[in-house]
């Protein structure tokens, strides 16, 4: 494939990574990846926070990556794989780039480091530290009420100066930076909305695209809202929205990725709705919820 810069954009699936007994569930993960490599998104974020990538040893997340490279070599179709990393010591980071620097990846989804909470200078030197050593271009994650931090736009623009800062996922929840964001950035820097129950809106703003937990189900839909607001067409936008913006909200009722896979779990998709601790399986009370609305799509679909 081509740079990452060429295909960020449109909608990327942050594919949750199913368990079973407490090992990573590859039968799932290979039946995930057909079923998702067929369906019109754009690329796979692997080993994020909708991936419990915090939870992963090294060696599962080397075999996650590989499983889903070769289930799609099987296939018809091949997408770019952005790996998500994350830690607060910049260091064992660059650690990792190198373990994962042969490895059949097209870039990296890099958080900011959480809990430390560093000041921007720090941030730019830390990010600029990891572009400098990476193998694969990089796609930053400013996510500030996980991490504590947030990544301001000076930052941000300073950083996009680097030949090896290709994007960012927006997950600020500030309307007004992103717009701002939008209007300044240089040509060509890619700007992904992170935040599901915002898509629409981003994607008005001027965003490049969505990395969509809630794209598991509904992926369709969730393309056309793409596809419709990059036409100008934003009253079909508008109205396909309107057909998953509950949805939204349901798959993010309690911690992600629980309400997710139990989702997928139920549709047969994975065989089981395992996530590893300190994450816990959804409440009797949104198993409920959810087993309603899949009748409900199930109907309407019928």
């Amino acid at each position: 494939m081509t740079g990452l810069h060429d295909h960020l954009h449109g909608l990327w699936l942050p594919l949750v990574t199913p368990f079973r007994d407490g090992a990573l569930d590859e039968r799932s993960l290979r039946r995930l990846t057909r079923h998702y490599s067929g369906q019109a998104i754009d690329g796979f974020i692997l080993g994020a926070t909708s991936g419990e990538g915090m939870t992963l040893r090294a060696a599962e997340l080397e075999r996650l990556v590989a499983i889903v490279r070769d289930e799609m070599a099987a296939g018809r179709r091949t997408l770019p794989i952005c790996l998500g990393l994350s830690g607060a010591d910049t260091s064992r980071l660059k650690e990792r780039l190198d373990e994962t620097a042969d490895w059949p990846i097209d870039g990296y989804l890099i958080a900011s480091p959480y809990y430390v909470r560093p000041s921007q200078r720090g941030l730019l030197a830390h990010f600029e530290a990891l572009a400098d050593h990476a193998a694969w271009p990089i796609a930053l994650y400013n996510i500030p009420y996980r991490t504590s931090v947030n990544i301001t736009n000076q930052t941000l623009l300073r950083l996009t100066e680097h030949r090896n800062i290709v994007g960012l996922k927006d997950c600020g929840a500030n309307r007004e930076q992103s717009i701002a964001l939008l209007r300044d950035r240089p040509k060509g820097f890619r700007v992904l909305t992170g935040e599901d129950a915002n898509y629409l809106e981003a994607l008005t703003d001027g965003a490049d695209g969505g990395i969509v937990l809630s794209a598991h189900v509904e992926t369709a839909t969730f393309a056309a809202v793409y596809a419709d607001v990059k036409r100008g067409n934003h009253d079909a936008a508008q109205a396909r929205w309107h057909e998953v913006a509950e949805l939204t909200r349901l798959l993010f009722a309690e911690p992600s990725p629980a309400p997710a896979k139990y989702w997928l779990w139920r549709c047969g998709l994975i065989d089981s709705p395992e996530v590893r601790l300190p994450m816990v399986e959804v409440s009797s009370e949104l198993a409920a919820q959810i087993d309603r609305e899949i009748e409900r799509r199930m109907k309407v679909a019928a």
